[in-house]
């Protein structure tokens, strides 16, 4: 990448570090980066840094962290809305998804990695990639884009959804899905100055049988990787593993091995409070998406205060709209104090961990990424205060999480290479991925045989 530098001096921002004490370091606040690393932070760094930007009323902090994320699904916005879960994914999702080949796989990703670097995302955890999306390409793209990320292969063994039938174009083998999530951990994981990680994304129970599953967790720690997988994001997941194996979610990831500090169970809306205290691994909470599935509100609150870790994501444009993660931090904090009846519940400051340091915990980066540390790695945004919707500023995080939205990121860095700058980006043609979009974005629905429009006549 054109864009790699010796040293880069952040200065003269307002730093929210995320460190141990969750300092702030109000004004003249610098970062120094040598190579891929932070190498110092604090007050009117003096160094002789080969580039230098200046911070003057911006903060300075953490990469965001995206635990959930649908790569494929960025090309189909707008595909979907209005819809309830199973209607929406064998009705919409699953017909154009099965309409994809490398090609528009690759497209999708770009697209959704620009949209991610422009709103502050520079880790993400992309949760499960059907052979037809082509990872080998995905993941090429990614090292080239230059965003941090694990990349999670799809897995199934039965063809369902719960108790629904598999959309035909959807399934995979038990051997093909192994096979390749095998060859992709092999040829990926650690690649791109370990930038990208290669983990095992399996189908929700009843796409996968217990058997499957514990033979996942096995090879999991054979290769030293990671498991995503959506959890208990319907009430009707509740009623399948409890009609089918008599079990709650937890009970049932105990009982297949799915268990561990780097497994994220996505959405977690219908888990039961017996269940809390025995999860290990992270709740990947996904508002926008909840909301908009009406899949209900999940026990945010409740589940922190037993100890669990929770991060944050965006899940899909079909469900969401959007990748930008600020945007989520905001509605994140909005829809738990309703819920509960207190506005106190999940204030910005614990917002803004789940986006950054308890992002990080899942991962195989979680002693290296969350908080702007001397030695930790170099995954820093910075957000241009000087806007109307923005001023005046007096909790800085009060007015990054509330006020502020993606487009309000100036600059981004990843592994101490500038990926975006002053709002340009550098590691992509991004005029020249929206022009493929355009005239490629609809063949998917195309290829379906779907015409979506608006319910108002369109002339």
């Amino acid at each position: 990448m054109e864009n790699i530098l010796e040293s880069i001096l952040l200065e003269h921002g307002t730093i929210i570090t995320m460190d141990e004490k969750r300092r702030i370091i109000e004004e003249n606040g610098s970062v120094l980066i040598e190579g891929n690393r932070i190498a110092a932070v604090g007050k009117e760094l003096k160094a002789g840094a080969k580039k230098r930007i200046d911070c003057r009323n911006k903060l300075i902090l953490p990469g965001l962290i995206d635990c959930h994320v649908h790569l494929a699904q960025a090309l189909l916005r707008g595909s979907a809305d209005d819809l309830a879960l199973v209607p929406w994914l064998r009705g919409r999702i699953w017909p154009l998804q099965s309409a994809y080949d490398p090609e528009i796989g690759r497209l999708s990703a770009q697209l959704c990695m620009i949209e991610m670097i422009k709103s502050g995302t520079t880790t993400f955890v992309e949760c499960m990639l059907h052979t037809k999306y082509g990872f080998d390409e995905i993941a090429k793209e990614v090292e080239s884009v230059g965003l941090r990320a694990v990349l999670s292969k799809t897995l199934m063994d039965m063809p369902y959804y719960a108790d629904q039938s598999m959309y035909e174009g959807m399934i995979e083998t038990k051997e093909g899905s192994m096979r390749e999530t095998i060859s992709m951990i092999q040829k990926w994981h650690g690649k791109a100055n370990n930038r990208i990680h290669v983990w095992f994304g399996p189908r929700t129970p009843g796409a996968c049988s217990p058997e499957f599953y514990r033979e996942m967790s096995a090879r999991a720690k054979e290769y030293d990787v990671g498991i995503t997988l959506h959890l208990a994001e319907t009430k009707g997941d509740i009623v399948f593993l409890k009609e089918e194996y008599d079990m709650t979610p937890i009970e049932f990831m105990e009982h297949c091995g799915l268990v561990g500090k780097h497994v994220i169970y996505a959405h977690g809306v219908w888990l039961p409070e017996s269940d809390f205290p025995k999860i290990m691994g992270t709740v990947c909470h996904c508002p926008a998406s909840n909301l908009k599935l009406a899949s209900g509100f999940a026990p945010v609150e409740e589940l922190i205060n037993a100890n669990v870790n929770v991060a944050l994501g965006c899940d899909g444009a079909p469900c969401n709209n959007t990748y930008d993660m600020i945007k989520e931090m905001r509605l994140a904090a909005l829809i738990q104090k309703p819920r509960l009846m207190d506005p106190r519940v999940l204030p910005a400051e614990k917002v803004l961990e789940m986006a950054t340091i308890d992002g990080a915990k899942p991962t195989q980066w979680s002693k290296e990424l969350g908080s702007i540390d001397r030695g930790k790695l170099a995954d820093l945004i910075v957000v241009d205060l000087r806007k109307p919707h923005l001023l005046p500023v007096r909790n800085p995080i009060s007015t990054l999480v509330y006020s502020a939205n993606g487009s309000d990121v100036d600059t981004v860095i990843v592994d101490g290479k500038i990926l975006m700058e002053n709002r340009e980006l550098k590691t992509v043609d991004e005029e020249k991925v929206i022009d493929e979009v355009l005239a490629k974005g609809l063949l998917p629905d195309k290829k379906a045989g779907l015409k979506i429009r608006s319910k108002w006549p369109t002339i």
